[in-house]
């Protein structure tokens, strides 16, 4: 199916604010070729972002950002994340770009190289945000302490651990954030792969 088996009847603002919500009222192609009912649906337009997994094959190392997050505010382990370096996109902005700016201001660190991860919807129930997901090379030596924007309301702890360990946090589910699972996960698959391509070039 493409575009053209979706026909958008009515499209209303519902808010704008930090984010804007819409409001659609469409009709869609079924697989049977009929037209489905007309369907109601609001869609949060938020804009797509990029982030990165910081990694230091070297030391093994990886290095993850904690800090305050409205979303899991209602989470029993409490609203504070441990998460990976990420930014908005703007507007004619490339995502490696994104996440280089962001390593610097949300970690201190400085991205050597970039390996593509995977570019993904975030939750296409609901939003049209997608992600563009790295792992960056970087040195892992001198890094740590509290980053952020103050202006933007930033406040961000740097924490740099083992891949081993933050493998083990994953794996016993404290690390929740989309981002840093989908990362973490693809470095325990490509780790050795990767750390034997960046120390040898």
């Amino acid at each position: 199916m493409t575009d053209r088996d979706v026909e958008i009847m009515r499209k209303e603002l519902c808010f704008q604010g930090f984010f804007r919500m819409e409001r659609y009222t469409l009709r869609h192609r079924l697989f049977n070729g009929d037209w489905s009912q007309p369907l109601v649906r609001e869609l949060l337009e938020r804009g797509h972002a990029a982030a990165v997994l910081p990694y230091d094959p070297v030391k093994d190392q990886v290095v993850l950002i904690e800090q305050f997050r409205i979303g899991a505010v209602s989470v029993a382990t409490g609203p504070w994340l441990l998460e990976i370096v990420a930014g908005i996109i703007e507007e004619n902005e490339a995502a490696e770009s994104v996440v280089r700016r962001e390593a610097v201001e949300e970690a201190g660190c400085e991205i050597l190289e970039l390996v593509p991860i995977h570019d993904y919807l975030v939750s296409p129930g609901g939003t049209t945000e997608r992600i563009a997901l790295f792992c960056g090379k970087v040195d892992s030596t001198p890094l740590g302490g509290i980053y952020g924007k103050m202006d933007e309301g930033e406040d961000i702890k740097v924490h740099v651990m083992t891949a081993g360990n933050a493998i083990a946090l994953l794996d016993a589910g404290e690390i929740i954030s989309a981002s840093a699972i989908i990362a973490l996960q693809w470095l325990a698959l490509n780790r050795q792969r990767l750390r034997k391509a960046w120390l040898s070039g």
